[in-house]
Formats: C-alpha cells, structure tokens, sequence
C-alpha cells in the first residue's frame, strides 16, 4: 500500500478532514497481571498473559507504523484527566479508593477491574486521551479523531469498575464536550461485543447524551443491555440496546445500522458522534462469539462518518474499547484508520478470504427479530431542549 496514494486521497479531501490519533507509550504499561480470559489464575489455570494485555494495542500502532499509515495522521499527545473532570461521573469515593491502591501497588476496580502500581494515574491518561481527541475536533485542528487508549473505559460505573475498565471514557468524553464546548446533544455508538453498561448508567435520564449499544446478548455484563431499557425519566427513550444474538455477521450489524442507529441519529441531530470502539465483535475474537471482519469494522465506520456529516459536520471521535486476539485486532483498527483518512489503496487482511467463505453472513431470521424490536424504539427519539435536562 504506497503511502503517495494515501496522501492524495487525504489532500484532495481539505486539512479539516486531517484525522487525528492518540497515543501514549504508557498505555501499554498498564498492568493487568496475570489471567486466563476473565479469569484469574491459580488452582489448576495455568498463568498466562492477561485477556486485556498490552499486545493488541501496541501491535495495531505498530501495524499503522510499518505500513505508512501512522503518518497520515495528526500525533495528538494526551494529557491525564483531572480530578475534577473524573468527578463529573465517578464519585469521590471511588476515585479517592483507585488512587490509594495504585499507589499501595495496584488493585482490583472491583468487577474484573485489575491494576497494578501507577494504575490511577495511567487509567486518567488514558480518559484524558479521549478528551484530548475531543477538544482537538471541537476546535477544528482535526475534523476526526482515532484515541487508541488503554485502559478501557465503557464498563466503568460512577463508583465501581468492571470488565477491565476503571474510568468511564467515553462518557467522560460527553461531559467534558458539554462543559468545556457547551454541546447540547452528543451521540455515543459502541459496537464493542459487550454491553456499554458504565456509558448506559451515565446517561439513563438525560437527554442530552443519546446511548445506542450495539453488543452480542447477555455476554458481559450478565443481564445488561436488554432492548427494554430504554432509559428513564427526562432520559426516556435516549437509550438504545441492540442485544443481536451470538454468531450475527454483517448482515445483523447493517440492518442494526441502517434501520436504528442512522435513523435514531437524524431523529436526534447530536453536534457531535463518540465511538465506543472495540474490536471483539470480530470472527477470531476469545471474548466474543460474532463474525465481523476488518470489511466489516471499515462499513461501521464508513456508514458512522456519513452520519456525522450529515448532522454535526463530521465531528468524530472514535475511543479504543475492547478487542482480545492480538493476530486481527490490528487489521480491524487498521481498516477503521484507513476509512477515516480515505485511503485510496487497502492493507492486505491476511485473514479476510477465509472469513469471507464462512456461512450466516446474511441477516438471518432470530436477527431480524432483534433489530425490528430495536427499530420500534426509534420513534421516541427527538433533539431535547435545553430545558430538558
């Protein structure tokens, strides 16, 4: 993939489509120890490397490098969130107990929430990433942005962290663009395979952030992410689960797309788009049980800037969740940068003509179910007033 071809595509674009990426080298010394999936090890569990390692990460940066993409984008350097921007979502408590046991050598966040020595302060990076990314689309430096973070931040909840998340990212995103920029209507899509609880919890009566999740059932966490929650209060109706059964392809995740997510989105108008972006929706995940492929990732995103053109000028900004097979985490983001500059010319998915030939790639009937139940919700759906929340 020649790098001049992917520079032209850029150019002819105009500088206020310049991508934007962040990246810290000390996202990848977060330390999450040892484990086996979600489980700890011990007994008869042989140690391993943890599920959330460093390796997906680094290796999707490394990727980006050696192939010449890193440098179509705009470097933009994180800085940690602040105590203050924590506690406009987590509560004191909470964040007082992170940072007394990252300085005493590390902890657990609670639910499957583990971290070691400098976990506090690498956890405030790495929301801070995200704000970084947001303040940069805000104020026109880049027109979208990719934050390659860790750790992840769609489980966390105001006073507890779950799923490998201790600060809640993308919310925290959210509210600082409605502090600091004065939005009155942000949009937050997470496709990650697992629920966005912590996102969901944030928002569930307020309008002002509209919350659709897109997640294979009942995974993680158990019994969150039904189609029934709908939110609650001044926030009924702003909140939509697309709980698609396990094994859903593109086709699922279109119809989810075109028949919920792109119509909830020109019924709400946001002035800006936040991606929940994870990547263990994909065919070769351990933690997941669907079928995307790095094709797949590229559709989402392609379909998602459209939306954002269409409604908030193209103001984007796309957090790194979730993703666990270290072999095609880095082709998926790969695709989803390479979409988000618009590359005229594609890195080779060594994996993709397998993945192709597998069956139950179209939308299939029990999908179907899901995603019609789901369209029904969007009909609540209208730009809140101001006074509204």
């Amino acid at each position: 993939m020649a790098g001049e071809s992917r520079t032209m595509a850029k150019s002819e674009l105009g500088g206020t489509t310049a991508t934007g990426f962040v990246w810290h080298e000390l996202y990848a010394w977060h330390d999450t120890g040892t484990g086996s999936s979600f489980m700890p090890a011990g007994g008869l569990v042989e140690p391993e490397m943890h599920g959330e390692s460093p390796a997906t990460k680094r290796r999707l940066r490394n990727l980006l490098e050696v192939t010449g993409l890193l440098d179509e984008l705009v470097a933009l350097r994180p800085r940690p969130a602040t105590e203050e921007e924590l506690l406009r979502l987590h509560t004191r408590d909470y964040v007082d107990a992170i940072k007394a046991m990252s300085a005493a050598g590390g902890g657990d966040g609670g639910d499957f929430a583990p971290f070691g020595p400098g976990g506090y302060e690498i956890a405030a990076l790495s929301a801070g990433g995200v704000l970084t990314a947001v303040d940069a689309v805000m104020g026109g430096t880049v027109g979208q942005a990719y934050a390659l973070v860790r750790p992840p931040g769609h489980h966390a909840e105001r006073d507890l962290g779950r799923g490998f998340c201790l600060f809640g990212n993308a919310a925290l995103a959210a509210l600082h663009a409605r502090a600091a920029h004065g939005l009155e209507r942000v949009a937050i899509i997470d496709w990650d395979v697992h629920h966005g609880n912590g996102t969901e919890h944030a928002f569930y009566d307020d309008p002002g952030v509209l919350t659709i999740s897109l997640h294979q059932d009942n995974v993680f966490p158990v019994d969150s992410g039904a189609i029934e929650d709908v939110g609650e209060g001044a926030g009924r109706g702003f909140n939509i689960n697309i709980p698609l059964p396990p094994g859903s392809a593109i086709g699922a995740y279109l119809a989810a797309f075109e028949r919920v997510v792109l119509p909830a989105l020109r019924a709400y108008r946001p002035e800006l788009v936040l991606v929940a972006c994870g990547f263990d929706a994909s065919m070769l995940d351990p933690l997941g049980s669907m079928m995307l492929t790095s094709e797949g990732f590229a559709t989402l995103t392609r379909l998602t800037m459209d939306a954002a053109q269409e409604h908030c000028a193209g103001r984007l900004v796309l957090c790194h969740e979730g993703g666990y097979s270290s072999a095609y985490v880095p082709f998926c983001g790969a695709a989803v940068v390479e979409t988000l500059i618009g590359a005229s010319e594609r890195i080779e998915d060594p994996f993709l003509e397998a993945y192709r030939e597998a069956g139950y790639q179209e939308l299939q009937a029990h999908q179907e179910a899901v995603v019609a139940a789901a369209e029904r919700l969007v009909a609540a759906i209208h730009p809140p007033t101001p006074t509204s929340r």
